[in-house]
């Protein structure tokens, strides 16, 4: 079955950086473009970074532009998200999806940034 785990996340303070990881199963990754997401407290849940099935297309959010950098390897199945410049805004629970997304979602990976 499709399965998405996601790791990496923490407390951090702000400015400070962390590299969030997410291994997929249970469908044709390579085929597969990615994103990944975030939902803060109280919001919905937005986009942050997606990466075409080959990593030859690349978006970010504008609020995440030049600080985050979304890559994937597919051998290994996975994809990853290096944040710096963290800025206490960042703060919510990250999760990785495919581009639709999929109706499976994996737990999430909470980031805290805070003093």
């Amino acid at each position: 079955q499709v399965q998405f785990v996601e790791s990496g996340g923490g407390l951090v303070q702000p400015g400070g950086s962390l590299r969030l990881s997410c291994a997929a199963s249970g469908f044709i990754f390579s085929t597969a473009p990615m994103r990944w997401y975030r939902q803060a407290p109280g919001k919905e849940r937005e986009v942050v970074a997606g990466i075409s099935n080959s990593g030859g297309v690349i978006t970010y959010a504008d609020s995440v532009k030049g600080r985050f950098t979304i890559s994937r390897d597919n051998d290994k199945r996975s994809i990853w998200l290096q944040m710096n410049d963290l800025k206490p805004e960042d703060t919510a629970v990250y999760y990785c999806n495919t581009w639709g997304p999929l109706n499976t979602w994996g737990q999430g990976t909470q980031v805290t940034v805070s003093e």
